[in-house]
C-alpha cells in the first residue's frame, strides 16, 4: 500500500504515536497529515503505517475538509473503533 493524499495511517513513532491521521500533502520524504486534535504536522513517512482506508479530498484540504470527507463515508473517523 503506497502512501497518497486521502490515505489514512496510523503514526507510529512520537507523541502522538497509535492516532489515526490523513495524509493531506507529500513533499520529499516528508508528508503532511490532520488527525483529530492534531492541526496540519509534518512527519517522516517512517513514522506512519498505511491502512486500507482512503477518503477523497484534495491535495492540501483542510481539517474541516478531512473531517467532512470521513462523515460523507459514514466511517467513524478518527475514533478508535473498527
Amino acid at each position: 500500500m503506497s502512501l497518497e493524499v486521502g490515505r489514512v495511517c496510523v503514526k507510529t513513532r512520537g507523541r502522538t504515536a497509535g492516532k489515526k491521521v490523513v495524509v493531506v500533502d507529500i513533499k520529499d520524504n516528508n508528508v503532511f497529515v490532520i488527525g483529530k486534535g492534531i492541526k496540519q504536522k509534518k512527519c517522516s513517512i517512517l513514522h506512519l503505517m498505511p491502512t486500507s482506508k482512503k477518503v477523497d479530498i484534495n491535495k492540501g484540504a483542510s481539517e474541516k475538509e478531512v473531517v467532512d470527507a470521513l462523515e460523507k463515508l459514514k466511517w467513524c473517523g478518527f475514533d478508535e473503533c473498527s
